[in-house]
């Protein structure tokens, strides 16, 4: 038998299923719930998330987290094949807690108060990403082959509900008091971190060997250039609408790459490399980590773009106050969350029996599905219709992402689950942190074809000045698409200050109220949505390609006898 076959055998299995359940769903929902508490918590510590110089904190309050999680997820599952996988996820769970402590006593104010968030933030993803590194990789071990796929299933779907459930969360919280989004995750992870300490054992041998610094450096500097160059490419530079001119980013985005060659070279030449090269010749490895880099890219859009449809747009359209929008856009982004929970189980269950290829890649065609009825329906939608496509999206990605995570990690050999989970890791968290910048790039390429000219008339049509009026028109787009990510009415702020006390008190009440900014933005943002969805709905597919390619059932020889 295997090192792995006595947890395979008792009720170990089911705590490390339980433990690391919890682990990756703490992850998870910390990496979303600040996206839609933002408005609060941007209130709570006095500053102004809309005002020009405050764009870059608000960037690196989201970036930060993702940023963090997709360069060093590789590193510590190496780390956890060298020195014990689940000596490293207790160590993670440690971190995670004493950041969250720290993040919910911020004690500065304005740009300080946003510093100290920022910073406790990366120090918590830098927890986050030792349990998600080495969560998959002590389920293989735990888990026998004909229930992997479930519990990794079980897994998996936690993990992406767990972004969805922390815009409910963040909504919730952010009622009761900007600290509580912190709090939350406090006792979780206390208890987490106490548990798997006591529970949780080494099944698999650590296997020594030199650390890769080499590689380290150039993958972590690499991958964090690249990506933080291309989510400040949104940004505008001397008048263009995005920032994909500046010599910054395209030095960021260039320099990034030339690392990330260096590092492939060094990972050719090293004895014991960081991110195992050699994996990507097992075909399933590489199908499946392309598939799921493609579907974490129009996953994140999908979730970017629809918290904007949601809060900048049918909300207050529908009545709902901006302070209050936060918690309703969770609330009505629950059908996705449905879809997931019923899906992952279920798929992962039955790919254990049949396979993962068929669950994968017809959940991939449903979610591509899915994007091209969002594109059919008004921007000003029936909710049945707008919940009943959620539910199907939901569903595609449950049945996509558990079949497809066991496959990976069934494929590769045991001594190597904990680099393989890292990689996959990375795949997964670096197309989120890139949906950032590629979808927010579309949706501003789109609004700048035809936001100036609706723009100007409809503040002309308010008593505003021909002038300031155009001067408004030609401000970059991206403030108005960040007030509408917030629920947030930018008028006041696009005007200036002073300008509304000039105007009528009907003119400037309707410029502020519910209607008019939503209305000003649904014809732009409807072209804006119809690029952004086309592209999710076509990175669908080719993801479902090349889940169909990834071949029969394959486990690695090694694993078992």
């Amino acid at each position: 038998m295997t090192a792995t076959a006595p947890a395979q055998t008792g009720r170990y299995k089911w705590v490390a299923l339980s433990n690391t359940t919890l682990g990756v769903l703490m992850s998870a929902l910390d990496g979303s719930i600040v996206i839609i508490s933002l408005p609060a918590i941007f209130r709570g510590i006095g500053l102004d998330p809309l005002a020009p110089a405050n764009i870059g904190y608000l960037l690196w309050m989201i970036l930060g987290y993702l940023l963090v999680s997709a360069v060093l997820v590789v590193t510590l599952g190496r780390l956890g094949d060298m020195f014990g996988r689940v000596k490293m996820y207790n160590v993670g769970f440690v971190i995670f807690s004493v950041a969250s402590v720290a993040l919910s006593f911020d004690p500065f104010h304005a740009g300080g108060g946003a510093l100290w968030l920022i910073g406790w933030r990366v120090v918590q993803a830098v927890g986050g990403a030792m349990l998600t590194a080495n969560s998959a990789a002590i389920l293989t071990d735990a888990f026998p082959r004909a229930q992997r796929g479930m519990a990794l299933g079980i897994n998996q779907i936690t993990a992406l509900a767990g972004q969805f459930l922390g815009l409910v969360a963040g909504g919730l919280l952010a009622e009761i008091d900007w600290r509580a989004v912190f709090w939350i995750s406090v006792p979780f992870g206390v208890f987490g971190a106490v548990w798997s300490i006591r529970s949780l054992r080494e099944v698999s041998r650590p296997r020594a060997a030199r650390i890769d610094w080499g590689g380290n450096v150039t993958f972590a500097l690499g991958t964090a250039l690249l990506l933080a160059a291309i989510t400040y490419g949104i940004q505008p530079y001397h008048g263009a609408a995005t920032g994909w001119g500046s010599p910054w980013v395209l030095g960021g985005i260039g320099a990034g790459v030339l690392l990330l060659v260096a590092f492939c070279v060094i990972e050719t030449k090293v004895a014991a490399p960081m991110f195992q090269l050699s994996l990507f010749r097992i075909r399933a490895f590489s199908a499946g980590n392309l598939a799921a880099l493609l579907t974490a890219i129009a996953r994140g859009g999908l979730q970017f773009m629809l918290i904007i449809w949601l809060q900048g747009i049918w909300l207050p359209l529908h009545g709902y106050d901006y302070e209050k929008t936060p918690l309703w856009a969770g609330i009505y982004l629950l059908p996705l969350t449905v879809g997931f929970l019923i899906a992952g189980p279920i798929s992962g269950y039955l790919s254990d029996r049949f396979g993962a290829r068929l669950f994968s890649t017809g959940g991939l065609v449903l979610v591509a599905g899915a994007f091209l009825g969002l594109l059919a329906l008004p921007v000003d939608f029936s909710y049945p219709a707008f919940a009943l496509l959620l539910v199907l999206s939901g569903l595609g990605q449950g049945m996509f992402s558990a079949p497809n995570t066991s496959a990976i990690m069934s494929s590769v050999p045991d001594h190597q689950r904990g680099v393989a989970s890292g990689m996959r890791s990375t795949f997964q968290n670096s197309g989120t942190s890139l949906s950032i910048g590629v979808f927010f790039s579309l949706m501003i390429a789109g609004l700048a074809g035809s936001l100036p000219g609706t723009l100007t008339g409809g503040l002309q049509a308010h008593g505003v000045p021909a002038d300031l009026a155009a001067h408004v028109a030609q401000l970059p787009p991206v403030s108005t698409l960040f007030a509408a990510f917030l629920g947030s009415n930018p008028v006041a702020h696009l005007l200036g200050p002073g300008a509304l006390d000039r105007l009528s008190p009907a003119d400037a009440s309707a410029l502020t109220g519910k209607e008019f900014f939503p209305q000003l933005i649904s014809g732009p943002f409807h072209t804006g949505l119809v690029t952004v969805f086309t592209a999710a709905a076509v990175m669908a597919l080719i993801a479902a390609v090349a889940s169909v390619s990834r071949g029969k059932r394959y486990f690695h020889q090694d694993n078992e006898t």
